[in-house]
């Protein structure tokens, strides 16, 4: 990395250079410095990501109530690294996950205000849901087989018939609205805090042009009760989008825990709670 950035960026060549941890799946990321981060895609089909976050960050920083990442530079293909790269303005705070949050309804409140915020930014131009950002945005008919199959493969271990049912439920739920921006990977490692508020929202590869619904699954992959009743409520979702947000995170966690390997226990865990979450609340009618 050092190498990378000396070669590419002479005047950033003495700073020095230190992993963060962790780093993220979809990237690789440095500290630069105190002032700055990189950000190096971990393979291939991540790599797109790069120009769209150059081409768009710069137009949505400025209209969004949290801090987000600011571009400051694109590295290209060099030092045997295959793919274009980025320089950030780092932002501090931990990630949601790790930062143990004391009031997580008003944190899903915060939330839902910068979703909200990112919707109204106007989307014309925008990109399309594909396989740029694996179609978060997109129809969930685009997993349809995937999910069914995960379901099978899952019969004896959890109520394979509720699963279905709230699977058809979501898909049946289309989108009818104009295509809104979205962030597309709204998880804890995304979300950074300070203070125990919301402080900023960070890597936004997947995002595009699209349904809102994908943005929403947090609710049941890290927001309590409570909290995903006041996300809800601030995001005035209707009930068509939050069963396509059920199907956006029964999908996730559905093919998790039915590829997962024996020695990944705690992602499994925390999949199996989240289809857990998922039927409860969609047959509780919360």
């Amino acid at each position: 990395m050092t190498r990378l950035v000396g070669a590419q960026f002479p005047e950033w060549a003495q700073l020095p250079v230190e992993r963060v941890d962790p780093g993220g799946w979809d990237n690789q990321t440095f500290r630069l410095g105190e002032t700055m981060s990189v950000r190096l895609p971990s393979a291939r089909w991540y790599a797109g990501q790069v120009e769209k976050e150059h081409r768009w960050l710069p137009t949505l920083a400025p209209l969004l109530p949290l801090p987000v990442p600011v571009p400051l530079a694109m590295g290209v293909p060099d030092a045997g690294y295959p793919w274009h790269w980025s320089v950030y303005r780092w932002l501090d705070g931990d990630p949601a996950a790790e930062a143990g949050i004391e009031d997580l309804d008003a944190f899903g409140t915060e939330l839902a205000d910068f979703l909200v915020a990112l919707q109204q930014i106007d989307p014309v131009g925008g990109p399309a849901p594909g396989t740029h950002n694996f179609f978060r945005g997109g129809p969930l008919s685009v997993y349809d087989a995937e999910t069914r199959t995960a379901i099978a493969a899952l019969r004896g271990q959890i109520d394979t018939e509720a699963a279905s049912a709230v699977w058809e439920v979501a898909c049946n739920a289309t989108w009818k609205a104009r295509p809104v921006w979205v962030h597309g990977d709204v998880a804890s490692g995304n979300l950074l805090v300070e203070e125990g508020r919301l402080s900023a929202v960070i890597d936004f590869g997947c995002s595009a042009v699209g349904d809102p619904a994908c943005d929403l699954v947090i609710a049941w992959t890290f927001l309590s009760e409570t909290s995903r009743e006041a996300f809800r409520r601030a995001l005035l979702a209707d009930e068509e989008t939050w069963a396509r947000a059920r199907g956006w995170a029964l999908w996730k966690a559905l093919i998790t825990v039915a590829r997962a390997d024996p020695g990944e226990s705690s992602q499994v865990g925390a999949s199996r709670h989240v289809i857990d979450e998922v039927l409860s609340e969609h047959f509780g009618g919360t």
